[in-house]
């Protein structure tokens, strides 16, 4: 990378963020049901107060190369807030050279300046190279906990039971 660089995303990278959001999820699998379009990325990341979600970008030079979105979770048994990430993302012709990691950095700034006791994260279990890039930054999976999901409509079910 020539000359990689790390910001916060602002509202006018809407249109050059979304095209990256949407080959991760081509990468992940979920492409089919992708929902994100750029007017929820401006309501719900630059128009609500606070924010659902914050994103971080690398940029090198003129073109976007990656991105990690987090949000805060702000009250957890440790009485301080998590830090969650819900994308990581670096395209494929750009991985291996830095970015992630100093997107990673970043986020750990962010965590730090907003006082949390721990960032946490979800990887696909076929995902190896992810999961050793993250044990490389010193991370662990964490060996007691199941992540448990209720769909839409089951959740609906539930609720109207």
């Amino acid at each position: 990378m020539t000359c990689l660089k790390i910001r916060q995303a602002v509202e006018s990278d809407i249109p050059r963020l979304l095209p990256l959001m949407r080959e991760l999820a081509v990468f992940e699998k979920y492409a089919a049901d992708f929902a994100v379009t750029e007017q929820v990325l401006r309501e719900q990341g630059f128009r609500h107060s606070p924010p659902d979600f914050h994103a971080l970008l690398a940029e090198d030079g003129p073109a976007l190369v990656g991105f990690l979105v987090y949000y805060f979770v702000p009250f957890t048994y440790r009485a301080k807030p998590n830090l969650i990430i819900k994308e990581l993302y670096v395209a494929e012709g750009s991985r291996s050279r830095g970015a992630g990691e100093l997107l990673m950095k970043a986020v750990a700034k962010e965590a730090t300046r907003a006082g949390c006791g721990m960032i946490k994260w979800w990887v696909a279990k076929w995902n190896r190279r992810g999961i050793q890039f993250y044990e490389r930054l010193g991370a662990r999976i964490d060996p007691d906990w199941h992540e448990f999901q209720m769909s839409e409509e089951t959740l609906r079910r539930l609720a109207a039971s």
